[in-house]
């Protein structure tokens, strides 16, 4: 029950990428449930509210940039459907949550410092360091204990979803069927034929090419365009006006003491006789009357509670250190161990406590005292979180003023970027049409483009780009979209046209040739040396291709198979050979075997959280086009 998974590399990568990084990129406020304001959902009566949603938006925001880069279109996060799958991955979480505690997954405070300390970046030399831990927490605007509490709600989620993940199952039949397709070897020879002959040899007419203009002027447009200046204003762009003195970081300290303090910690020993909650009454009495023989025996003997847990304890993780569970805090153990443990003085021992595990002797043998940080600790850390506070309600003040000026003094950007002493930036040309990422989302650029601003002059309205981030831009010059001159294109059109001539022909010839070698007839073709492939490894043979080559029925040899390839050729395959793969080693099939079972183990997954979902009292406000929640 209190068996903790003990892979560490795979942990810690895990608590680096889901929670220091989106730590990193938004804050301490990130992970804090939302206290107040709208609710979006409910799970089983747990509210999500909108900044829970908000920050889930933003983590996504950031994979999808790193995965994405400058193509990136942040709009997309704007859409019904987008914001839909994020509330459905939050409401997994919860349930995920809420499962784990039903089934008293939990993470002793010695589990959770051991992943803490194996994280490189609170390392130095090699070894876990506090004030390394301390700074790069406070760098990230956030506290201990808050970090603390999300790496053990997120590892105690983990726990659940391993044992699915982690159990996946494959048959040896088809783990050896699945071996013999993807090694399996075919011999082949090949021969391409291109085009760049049959290219020249094309007549392509002006009346064909006249046509195909009037026919396609949409490939000839050459797009709006604008050259534009903008001004940013942002929570960010205010900080370097801010400062904090020592009474303000004084006051904050004193009146927020229970964020830099550490909880009362207890450790204790326990001797479990497991029975499970839905076992039969005949189980349970059995279990409980060997618990009571294991308690009468520690009464006649105190001093022997070690080696009655090593002999009589069914916890694999504590019995054979006497039953010794570490140090943990509140919130570690289901709720009647810890309600009797909180119980006890140092050195003394319960009755039977049952749980839904069994029935449990826990003895208490040392105290923690809760411990608070000196303010010399935390100073920065204040200092920081106050600075952004500052700046953030600064943003709030002078983000209406802002607004009214870029409107009201529509003629000019500086009088709004004199009011928030931010400098004009000069942009460069913008199309109109999808967004390029940035502050340039689909909104911007709409206004852009908008009647108010090109033709009269104006400045665009103040536009929100991101959280606490608004944006207004000003047009300097102009290029309407138009038609390029057929005189332009003439030549481009020619060489299109020629080529698809082209290929058309060699399409023709490539299937005529393919037909006869299939009826039995000795064309003259130049094969390319035989070579082997497979259908993970097939140098000079596309996917497509590949696929037809090992689709073919191989009774018969030689077999062919031709189609066209890429934009300029078309290419015949001769299937020489058959080669099955050689016996399947215990090496081999183990490594297919732990990849079908990860593949079947996420598959299960998604079962049970589909099943959860399904038996949940799940309630999500639907999402309309322009809802920003």
């Amino acid at each position: 029950m209190f068996d903790f998974v003990h892979e560490k590399k795979r942990v810690v990568q895990f608590v680096l990428v889901l929670i220091i990084l989106p730590f990193a990129f938004w804050g301490v406020d990130s992970y804090r449930k939302s206290g107040g304001g709208e609710f979006l959902a409910t799970v089983n009566g747990e509210k999500i509210g909108a900044q829970e949603f908000d920050n889930a938006v933003r983590q996504q925001e950031q994979r999808m940039r790193e995965m994405a880069g400058a193509s990136f279109d942040a709009t997309i996060l704007d859409k019904p459907e987008v914001k839909h799958s994020i509330m459905e991955g939050i409401v997994a979480q919860h349930l995920l949550g809420m499962d784990a505690h039903k089934a008293g997954l939990t993470i002793t405070d010695e589990q959770l410092a051991d992943v803490i300390a194996s994280i490189s970046a609170f390392q130095k030399d090699g070894k876990f360091d506090k004030k390394q831990y301390e700074t790069v927490l406070s760098a990230q605007n956030m506290s201990p204990l808050t970090f603390e509490a999300k790496v053990r709600q997120e590892l105690s989620s983990r726990q659940l979803t391993d044992a699915y993940t982690q159990n996946g199952y494959a048959s040896s039949l088809v783990v050896d069927n699945l071996i013999r397709l993807n090694e399996q070897q075919r011999v082949v020879s090949l021969v391409k034929f291109d085009i760049d002959s049959l290219t020249k040899q094309a007549k392509v007419d002006d009346a064909a090419i006249d046509d195909y203009f009037k026919k396609n002027q949409g490939e000839f447009k050459t797009p709006e365009r604008a050259k534009v200046e903008y001004v940013v204003f942002s929570a960010d762009s205010l900080m370097p006006q801010i400062s904090i003195d020592d009474a303000e970081v004084s006051k904050y300290y004193e009146e927020h003491q229970a964020e830099f303090g550490t909880q009362e910690q207890r450790q204790a020993s326990h001797i479990l006789i497991s029975v499970s909650a839905q076992a039969a009454d005949a189980d349970k009495k059995a279990a409980k009357e060997k618990a009571e023989q294991v308690l009468q025996k520690l009464k006649q003997a105190p001093e022997s509670f070690a080696a009655l847990a090593k002999q009589y304890s069914q916890d694999p993780g504590s019995a054979s250190n006497g039953g010794d569970l570490g140090m943990f805090g509140r919130g570690a153990m289901v709720k009647p161990f810890e309600e009797a443990v909180y119980k006890l003085k140092v050195g003394e021992t319960t009755g039977l406590v049952q749980t839904d595990f069994g029935y449990h002797i826990i003895r208490l043998t040392a105290i923690k005292p809760a411990k608070n940080q000196s303010l010399a600790d935390v100073k920065g850390f204040i200092s920081q979180r106050l600075k952004t506070q500052k700046a953030s309600d600064k943003f709030a003040e002078l983000a209406e003023k802002f607004s009214n000026t870029v409107y009201e003094q529509s003629d000019s950007l500086k009088p709004a970027a004199d009011l928030v002493k931010v400098s004009i930036q000069q942009g460069g040309w913008l199309n109109k049409g999808p967004a390029t990422g940035g502050v340039w989302t689909d909104k911007v650029i709409q206004s852009v483009f908008s009647d108010e601003v090109i033709k009269n002059k104006r400045n665009t309205t103040a536009v929100e780009v991101a959280p606490n981030t608004l944006m207004a831009a000003r047009v300097v010059e102009y290029q309407a979209a138009s038609v390029r001159p057929l005189s332009d294109v003439s030549a481009g059109i020619r060489q299109k046209l020629q080529h698809q001539q082209a290929l058309d022909l060699i399409a023709k010839q490539g299937g005529e040739l393919l037909t006869s070698l299939q009826k039995g007839e000795t064309p003259k073709v130049t094969w390319q040396p035989s070579q082997t492939i497979t259908r993970a490894q097939h140098t000079g043979l596309d996917t497509e291709l590949t696929q037809l080559v090992f689709q073919l029925n191989s009774a018969k040899l030689p077999a062919y198979v031709g189609m066209p390839v890429a934009m300029n050729g078309y290419a015949l395959v001769r299937v020489e050979e058959v080669k099955e793969s050689a016996a399947i080693d215990d090496n081999k099939r183990n490594r297919y075997l732990q990849q079908i079972r990860q593949v079947t183990g996420e598959e299960m997954l998604r079962s049970y959280l589909a099943d959860a979902k399904k038996h949940a009292d799940i309630k999500i406000k639907p999402f309309a086009p322009d809802d920003k929640k």
